[in-house]
C-alpha cells in the first residue's frame, strides 16, 4: 500500500512538472518572439531645438540677436518659440548695446517681440536692471520691465514695480502699480 501511495505521489509530481514546464516555457518563448519580431516605430516627432539663435534687423538699422540653450516650438502656434537660458543683444544704431539674460523667454518669430522671464538681468550703458519679467517689443519700440524691479546706476539704486524704457529717445520712466506707494530710491554716493 505504501508503494502505491509513493507511486501515485511521484506520478502527480511528474504531471505537475510536465504541465508547469509545458505551459510556462511556450508562453515565455511566445513573448520573446513577439518582442523580437515587432518592429519598433518612432512616431514621436520632437519640436525641441538645441542652441537656438535668431537674428533680425528693423528698418531703422537696429539689430536684435537672441540666443538660447534650448527652444521649443509652441504646438498651438508655430510662430512662438519657448526658450530656456536666454541671452539677447540689442544693437541700437544710435546707441550702445543692450544685453539681456534670463532663465526663460517667449519669442515671436513674426514680429520679433520677446518676453523674458525669471532672473532677468539687463545691462545698458552704466545701468543694470534686475527683475522677473521683461516685455520687449520692436513694434512699440520699448521695454517694459516689471516684477521685483531693482534699477542700479552709479548714483542710485531704485526699487519699483515697473520701469519703461523708450528705445527711440532713451527715456526711462519709473512707476508703481499702487499710486499710494512710493518708489524706493537709495543714493549710492
Amino acid at each position: 500500500m505504501i508503494k502505491k501511495i509513493i507511486v501515485i505521489i511521484l506520478v502527480f509530481i511528474l504531471i505537475f512538472f510536465v504541465f508547469y514546464f509545458y505551459f510556462k516555457t511556450p508562453q515565455d518563448k511566445k513573448i520573446t518572439e513577439v518582442i523580437e519580431e515587432a518592429p519598433i516605430e518612432n512616431t514621436y516627432t520632437s519640436n525641441i531645438i538645441e542652441d537656438v539663435e535668431y537674428l533680425s534687423k528693423d528698418p531703422n538699422g537696429n539689430e536684435y540677436i537672441i540666443r538660447a540653450k534650448q527652444g521649443e516650438i509652441d504646438v498651438n502656434n508655430d510662430n512662438i518659440i519657448f526658450l530656456k537660458n536666454v541671452s539677447a543683444v540689442i544693437k541700437l544704431n544710435n546707441s550702445k548695446k543692450i544685453l539681456i539674460n534670463s532663465d526663460f523667454g517667449k519669442y515671436n518669430i513674426n514680429n520679433f517681440d520677446t518676453i523674458f522671464s525669471k532672473n532677468v538681468i539687463i545691462d545698458y550703458l552704466d545701468k543694470k536692471i534686475k527683475s522677473q519679467y521683461l516685455d520687449f517689443s520692436i513694434l512699440r519700440n520699448n521695454m517694459i520691465i516689471s516684477k521685483n524691479v531693482i534699477y542700479t546706476d552709479p548714483k542710485n539704486k531704485i526699487k519699483t514695480d515697473v520701469v519703461e524704457i523708450n528705445l527711440e529717445n532713451k527715456d526711462i520712466n519709473f512707476y508703481m502699480y499702487d499710486k499710494t506707494k512710493k518708489i524706493n530710491i537709495i543714493s549710492q554716493n
